[in-house]
């Protein structure tokens, strides 16, 4: 070896260790030996607050889980319930009898100041011994607060019984005034109804008030809004016929007895409902019309005027004389009983063709006392059998005979026995007993009794 090798060696293996002997005598000095730039000065002042913050915390916990438990503790059936709490989140267990219970040691636990969340974990129990007194003890408790409330349910009774005599005592009052007023049926009914229903409602919230169920009458109003309108969609028909019932007794456009043609139906008012306008047909037939259709439709009230027109047409031959077949004519319906002289009969030459005139008598009588049908017939046979006593003649293919019915002079015009023109009254009897039949609810008219039936006419 050199002799000059192991001093270059040694210089070389001081300054290799001279950092290590450095950082270890660094490292073994107590900090408060340490440079006052060298010294932690921030790491101690955090640890201490973190170390605060945590005792605060648990503090803090400890608090609200005394304060969870105490509320909880005072209701026997949440006495089961644990509390856990971490960092403000209450965490509950245990089990209870019934879900209720559940929602109250919740609502509870969210009472407390400092509670951050609540993590329901209670679960209902299963066990079938505390489930079954449990609901003993409900139904006990039950049956003695319905015991105790005898004596109010009585008074709450006797309240809605006495509303509802009380209610149709008074009812009876409005309907003279409206009677005095304004001759409707209907609206005294209405009226009536309507004055009853409200007695009634008073006494129903003073019997709920009594027994402290106030709270159920807007519910029950509610319901009642809600279950109107989809009983409104749902028979919208019914409803409109009602409706129908009430305008057309407001209107009056007809009474019993009235002879009327509705649409294309034709007959006798029996009655008028809230539903329905019953008639009877001219055949006997009972018929039942909806109110709205009634409403909406075309009336025709024949019975509204007391005079009514009727008209025939004979043809005449074209050679013959108009005026003295018109003039004829008149003087023969002018003689029939029951045609009125004011409006007197006419006479008009209704079409003129190749086969002959046609001549269109008028004439008017008195519904009250004769038969439309009738007295035209016996005006066209009257007519007739003056045309053939004096020889007036149809088309070629018409030719008017006279009836062996009694002498005839022309002229004078003949002098014939006139035929039945009373009213008709088949069907009157019949319609009288189904007029009785509805007399309860029958809005049309104010009369109570039906109408008595005409008597029959003489023997001629």
């Amino acid at each position: 070896m050199r002799p000059w090798l192991p001093g270059l060696l040694l210089p070389l293996l001081l300054l290799c260790a001279l950092p290590a002997v450095a950082q270890d005598a660094v490292e073994g000095t107590p900090v408060s030996e340490l440079a006052p730039a060298q010294a932690p000065d921030a790491v101690v002042p955090e640890a201490g607050r973190v170390e605060a913050e945590i005792r605060a915390g648990e503090e803090d916990d400890e608090r609200i889980a005394a304060a969870v438990t105490a509320r909880l503790v005072r209701h026997p059936d949440l006495q089961q319930v644990t509390v856990a709490v971490n960092a403000g989140s209450v965490t509950l267990g245990g089990e209870v009898l019934e879900d209720a219970d559940r929602e109250r040691a919740a609502n509870l636990a969210n009472q407390v100041d400092g509670v951050a969340e609540v993590v329901n974990e209670i679960e209902l129990s299963a066990a079938l011994a505390p489930r079954i007194n449990s609901a003993l003890q409900q139904v006990q408790a039950r049956l003695v607060r319905l015991v105790a409330a005898i004596p109010l349910l009585v008074v709450a009774i006797a309240i809605i019984w006495l509303s509802v005599l009380f209610g149709r005592a008074l009812a009876h009052r409005p309907m003279g005034w409206l009677r005095r007023h304004r001759d409707n049926p209907y609206l005294e009914a209405l009226v009536r109804r309507l004055v009853q229903a409200l007695v009634v409602i008073l006494g129903l919230v003073l019997a709920l008030n009594l027994l402290g169920a106030t709270a159920l009458v807007g519910a029950v109003l509610g319901s009642a809004g809600v279950i109107g309108l989809v009983v409104g969609f749902a028979f919208r028909d019914i409803a409109e016929n009602y409706m129908a019932g009430i305008l057309l007794s407001l209107r009056r456009p007809f009474a019993p007895d009235d002879h009327l043609v509705v649409d294309k139906y034709e007959g006798k008012v029996i009655a008028l409902t809230s539903r329905a306008t019953l008639l009877m047909t001219l055949d006997g037939n009972q018929l039942s019309l909806p109110n709205s259709l009634v409403f909406k439709s075309v009336v025709l009230n024949y019975s509204a005027n007391a005079r009514r027109r009727f008209d025939f047409v004979l043809p005449i031959d074209p050679a013959q004389s108009i005026r003295d077949a018109r003039e004829m004519g008149l003087a023969a319906i002018a003689r029939v009983e029951g045609v009125l002289a004011d409006p007197a009969p006419s006479c008009v030459v209704d079409g003129y063709n190749t086969k002959g005139l046609d001549l269109r008598y008028y004439g008017w009588i008195d519904q009250r006392r004769n038969d439309l049908g009738k007295t035209r017939s016996e005006a066209l046979r009257a007519v007739k059998a003056v045309f053939g006593a004096a020889g007036v003649h149809g088309p070629e293919t018409v030719r008017y005979h006279r009836e062996e019915t009694g002498p005839v002079a022309i002229p004078p015009l003949p002098q014939e026995p006139c035929g039945d023109t009373s009213v008709n009254t088949d069907i009157d009897e019949q319609l009288a007993a189904a007029q009785r039949a509805h007399d309860e609810d029958n809005l049309a008219s104010p009369e109570t009794d039906p109408k008595p039936l005409p008597e029959p006419p003489p023997p001629r």
